[in-house]
Order: C-alpha cells, then sequence, then structure tokens
C-alpha cells in the first residue's frame, strides 16, 4: 500500500477502507509517513469529506493508536460527558457528584486548559493537596467506592489524534465536520466511556458559532458513537454569553458549590440537570429524562450532590472542608466593580471577549507553560435581557496586578451591548440529537 495512491484516490472523491485508513493513520503515528504526505491526505479530505464508515473507521483508528483505559473493573454504565468548551463552563464540579449521588459512576478522564481558564483539573486544584495523579488501580477503586474520580489524560491516549491535530492547525483543515467529531471522539472511547453524553456549544462563545452547524456536529458524533456501539446523546446549548455568573477557577468552584446547595445560577443549574438526565438514563437507573431530572433534584435538595463532592474531593487528597468553608479560598488583592457606561438592557455580551477578560488577568494560559492565578477572575452582574442603570456594576473583576485589572475592565465594558429596547434571553437548551435523528427545541 502507497500513501500516494491513497492521496490521489481521497482526491477524487473515493471512499478508504478500513484497512488504507489504518494504514495512514497507523503510519504517521509511528513517524513512517512525512507530514507533507498526511498534510495533502487532511485537504483532500477536507474537501471531498468522508461518509460515515469512513469517520467511525478513522475514530477508531485513532483510538487504537495509544493507550485504551480498561475501566471494565467499574461496576455499573460508564458514562462520561464531554463539552465542546465555553465560558464559565464548570458543569463537571455540578454534574459529576449529582450523577454519582444518584448512583450512576462517574470516571471522567480530564485536562488542563488552555486559553481563557483552567481546565476542571485546574479548578480542582483549588482545593489544596487535590491530585489527579493516581495508579489506574487506585481511580477504579475510587469509582466503585465513591461512585466518582477524575483522572489526567495521559500522553498516549489517542497519540494520532494530536498529531494530525496538530498538522490540521497548521495546514487550514480543522475546520471539517469528520475531522473534529473524530478527535473529539476517539478521546472519549479511549478513556474507557461506554455511553456518551455530549454538550455542544453554539453562539460566539462557542468553537461552532452558527446554531445549524452545532446540530451537524453532534449529528456527527452521535452516529460514530452509533457506528462504534456506544450509547450517545448530543444536547446542543447556548454560548452566546457565559455560563453563570462566575468566569475564573476559585470564583467557578464556589459557584459550583453555591450550585449543589441550590443556590446556583439558573442557567448553570438547567443545564446540569439536563445533561445529567440523559446520563441517568444511559446509565440505566432512569426510564426517560423527566424521571431522571427528579433524582437529580433530590440529590441538591437533599444535599446527597454536595456531600458526593466532599468525599470525591477528600478521596483525591484534596482539603474538603473548604465545600462547607468556601470564605477559606483565597481571595485576590483587587476586588473591583465595573460600572456600566450608559442606561439600557443588556442585549448582547461577547463571552469570547468575557474569556479573554479573564485571561489577561491569569486566569487561564496563554501557552502551555503559564502559570495560572487560580484566585484571579470575573463575576458577571447583569446578563443579556437585564436591565441596567448608568453607574451601575455589569461585574466585578478579581485581581492581583493593576494594570492587568485595567486592561481586562476595558475588555469586558467592550463585551457588552446595551440597547434601549427591552431584550429577550436566549433559550438555553437548543435541542437534543440521538441515533434517532435531530429535536430541536
Amino acid at each position: 500500500m502507497r500513501m500516494y495512491d491513497l492521496i490521489m484516490k481521497k482526491r477524487n472523491g473515493s471512499e478508504l477502507t478500513t484497512e488504507e485508513i489504518n494504514f495512514f493513520v497507523d503510519g504517521y503515528t509511528k513517524g513512517e509517513i512525512p507530514d507533507y504526505q498526511v498534510s495533502a491526505m487532511m485537504m483532500a479530505i477536507y474537501f471531498q469529506k468522508m461518509n460515515k464508515r469512513e469517520t467511525a473507521d478513522l475514530t477508531m483508528a485513532m483510538v487504537n493508536s495509544g493507550e485504551i483505559i480498561d475501566l471494565s473493573g467499574i461496576n455499573g454504565v460508564k458514562v462520561d460527558k464531554h463539552s465542546t468548551g465555553g465560558v464559565g463552563d464548570t458543569t463537571t464540579l455540578i454534574l459529576g457528584p449529582m450523577v454519582a449521588a444518584a448512583g450512576v459512576p462517574v470516571a471522567k478522564m480530564s485536562g488542563r486548559g488552555l486559553g481563557h481558564t483552567g481546565g476542571t483539573i485546574d479548578k480542582l486544584e483549588s482545593f489544596p493537596g487535590f491530585t489527579v495523579d493516581m495508579p489506574i488501580e487506585k481511580f477504579v477503586e475510587n469509582v466503585n467506592k465513591d461512585k466518582i474520580a477524575v483522572g489526567g489524560q495521559t500522553a498516549n491516549l489517542a497519540p494520532a489524534d494530536k498529531k494530525l491535530y496538530a498538522l490540521r492547525d497548521v495546514t487550514a483543515t480543522v475546520d471539517n465536520l469528520s475531522l473534529i467529531a473524530s478527535s473529539i471522539m476517539s478521546k472519549k472511547i479511549a478513556s474507557g466511556a461506554e455511553a456518551i453524553v455530549l454538550d455542544v456549544k453554539t453562539g460566539s462563545g462557542a468553537f461552532m458559532k452558527e446554531e445549524d452547524a452545532s446540530f451537524e456536529l453532534a449529528k456527527e458524533m452521535v452516529d460514530i458513537g452509533t457506528n462504534v456501539k456506544r450509547n450517545t446523546v448530543g444536547v446542543v446549548t447556548d454560548m452566546d454569553q457565559p455560563l453563570g455568573y462566575a468566569v475564573g477557577n476559585i470564583l467557578e468552584v464556589k459557584e459550583a458549590i453555591d450550585t449543589l446547595m441550590g443556590k446556583g445560577p439558573e442557567d448553570l443549574t438547567e443545564l446540569c440537570l439536563t445533561l445529567g438526565s440523559h446520563m441517568l438514563v444511559l446509565g440505566g437507573k432512569a426510564k426517560d429524562p423527566k424521571e431522571a431530572r427528579a433524582m437529580l433534584e433530590e440529590t441538591i435538595t437533599s444535599k446527597t450532590a454536595l456531600g458526593k463532592l466532599k468525599e470525591f474531593v477528600g478521596a483525591q487528597g484534596g482539603d474538603s472542608s473548604y465545600v462547607d468553608n468556601p470564605e477559606k479560598f483565597e481571595t485576590p488583592k483587587i476586588v473591583e466593580e465595573v460600572l456600566a457606561k450608559e442606561s439600557g438592557y443588556v442585549k448582547g455580551i461577547k463571552a469570547d471577549d468575557v474569556g479573554r477578560a479573564a485571561l489577561v488577568l491569569g486566569a487561564g494560559r496563554e501557552t502551555k507553560e503559564s502559570i495560572i492565578d487560580l484566585s484571579v477572575g470575573i463575576m458577571l452582574k447583569k446578563k443579556i435581557g437585564d436591565y441596567v442603570k448608568t453607574g451601575e456594576a455589569i461585574a466585578t473583576i478579581y485581581a492581583n496586578d493593576l494594570q492587568k485589572k485595567e486592561v481586562s475592565e476595558k475588555i469586558l465594558l467592550d463585551s457588552y451591548t446595551i440597547v434601549e429596547e427591552k431584550i429577550l434571553p436566549n433559550k438555553l437548551i437548543k435541542g437534543i440529537v440521538t441515533k434517532n435523528g435531530i429535536e430541536k427545541y
């Protein structure tokens, strides 16, 4: 088999066989096929696209390129949740304990953040002593005992995906549904998930800005899951403004604790209940989302989900007393309100820019080597549809550097659009995608 022939075959619009896909993914991972030939293949795929079978085969070739985490020692159906990323997206810290308290095992492999705020692991490390550094046997033991554990993604998880993504990033071939979907799904499958719930964001703060494209991506990923025998559900959700009010690591952890106490923002609570309901159904704990939702609401009312967060943090070496006493978390030197320059209704908040304002403060990483300041960030006070008067606070900035605070404040003010006419907030849940099709709300 020659790579030249495969490039020409795909360039001319023909279908690649399973063997041909395995050949080029395996050869590239091992360094036997050069970058320039795989770049040509990515461009051929970009223009000629892949069908459902080819996309599923590409996904599994990437899964099989490295380590596949064996979670067979965990009792019950292992359901994973994946978000395509957003601003203020702290769902795992709420959803994990809720779903675990309802009896479905949450065995999650997470990464660190690169961008406006930290990833799930960075946020959890706000609890002093918390670590994801444990052997797989300990991880499995924790899930069987507490129904929840979060581990760090190993370097050898879907290495072909890492190599292909780096190449796509510099050859203008990122934006292809088959390539995006297979990249996301390969990591979930290699992480040992038996069922997957996908939170596919749409809007200004999302990877997919257009709603129709977000539904297409969700469908592509659900089709991959179905093809490789993983029950998969996609939920398309709004990211035209940050989720909840907190953007920044410790601030988001505090908001997660508030939510588990039943005092969280309405949109964040609703999203966690929606995603969690599908996780419980896929995990075999509930017959439908309505029954599942009632079970999840009970974990908040009874405080069992809050107790589960404490159990989980403690089991991974963290100081769980911070859950009961969030005031123990570090507070930065500067806490200042950002005041509106005009009166009116908030029409829009550019979520990307709010993320950038948090990044400037040090809440995220500009490069992999950047050190995160866990204490800094932004608390929004006004969101889309809210009325604001001139001089009223639209947000509070938490900072450790005056100059960074001033830059962040300017970005934040510019991210808001305020108009005279009354505005209705966006619908949070746009629709659900299952193997049976798309249901838009």
